[in-house]
């Protein structure tokens, strides 16, 4: 019974989230404290991204980036499959999800991928870790440029505003991309500290998260979001996010056992395809939809986040479990497997 309870307690940050959701609800920052939050939140992200490009050794870059395979179909799920699926869940405005959430949904689909999760959840299913630590990289940084760039294009297509301007590119490019380029410029004197104190990288991480979530839904509840937010809007919000994550995923295994990938290929796609980054959209709409009301359009990210680390948390044990059977039964066998089912 103790093990059954532990695979279904919520992770420690997932609970550190909707405490920062619960604490700007009945104490959001407000006024002049808000301002000073707000600089801190950006110093946090700006020093999260720092940390990334000073951790990443550029042997590891060189030899992830070989593997041109599988970066495509990650980044097709990514900025391709995910905006596609988007679009088709325009259906359901005004019927059945109203024009604001929609728009986060939109915002979710155009996001790159998570970097740390991403990563974590690949190593511990036994997965490709270097094509891991390069297609996730590699997609934030493609991101920085293509997630504006789609959501110009697809909410101008969809009636969801009139795109992003090139200040908006340029915020982004400073406080995530410039301090990446820094912590690469000084990896070589830095990575070795920070391999030894990698505790740093995550405390990082995941504060500035905790700080976004609880700038934003500050802003949320002074403007009185939860107020204008029906309770079937979250409902089916958890729906789309269902949705959304059971499809890519059963797309990316499947896609990766039609083209002949490695179990330890397909694990990374299946991780790196379908993870959406929290840490940088959060700052992204921030810059993106500065001067608007952005807690509606994070509330489908925050859901979707919470979702993708319970479920790839469950996915990761089961693949790690498969592989040592595998290993057991098959002693040297490496599963490339074209003939598996998907399920």
């Amino acid at each position: 019974m103790p093990r059954l309870i532990s695979r279904f307690r919520p992770d420690t940050f997932i609970v550190l989230m909707v405490a920062c959701v619960v604490l700007a609800s009945l104490l959001p920052a407000q006024g002049s404290f808000a301002g000073y939050f707000g600089t801190a939140t950006n110093l946090a992200i700006a020093l999260l991204f720092f940390l990334h490009g000073a951790r990443l050794s550029r042997a590891t870059v060189l030899a992830g980036m070989t593997h041109w395979r599988l970066h495509l179909l990650v980044f097709s799920s990514t900025f391709v499959l995910f905006p596609i699926l988007g679009l088709l869940l325009g259906l359901l405005v005004p019927s059945v999800l109203p024009a604001a959430l929609y728009a986060g949904v939109l915002f979710l689909c155009v996001l790159p991928s998570t970097v740390q999760s991403s990563i974590a959840f690949t190593a511990l299913a036994g997965g490709n870790v270097p094509a891991a630590v390069c297609s996730a990289s590699a997609s934030n940084i493609i991101g920085m440029f293509l997630t504006p760039l789609l959501v110009g294009l697809l909410f101008t297509k969809t009636g969801g505003g009139g795109g992003v301007s090139l200040s908006a590119i340029e915020g982004i490019l400073l406080q995530l991309l410039a301090p990446f380029i820094a912590g690469q410029v000084l990896q070589p004197w830095l990575s070795g500290w920070l391999g030894r104190h990698k505790w740093l990288t995550t405390a990082v991480d995941r504060g500035s998260i905790l700080m976004v979530i609880y700038l934003a839904f500050s802003k949320a509840m002074v403007a009185g979001l939860w107020h204008q937010l029906p309770a079937q809007s979250l409902v089916v919000l958890l729906v789309i996010a269902a949705f959304l994550l059971s499809t890519v995923l059963a797309i990316t295994i499947c896609a990766s056992r039609y083209f002949g990938f490695s179990r330890q290929d397909e694990i990374t796609v299946a991780f790196c395809g379908s993870h959406k980054s929290l840490a940088s959209g959060v700052p992204m709409a921030n810059v993106i939809f500065a001067g608007q009301e952005i807690g509606a359009i994070v509330l489908p990210l925050m859901i979707y986040h919470q979702m993708q680390l319970m479920v790839c948390a469950w996915l990761a044990r089961r693949f790690a479990e498969r592989a040592s059977a595998a290993r057991h039964e098959f002693p040297g066998r490496r599963g490339r497997g074209r003939s598996r089912a998907c399920f």
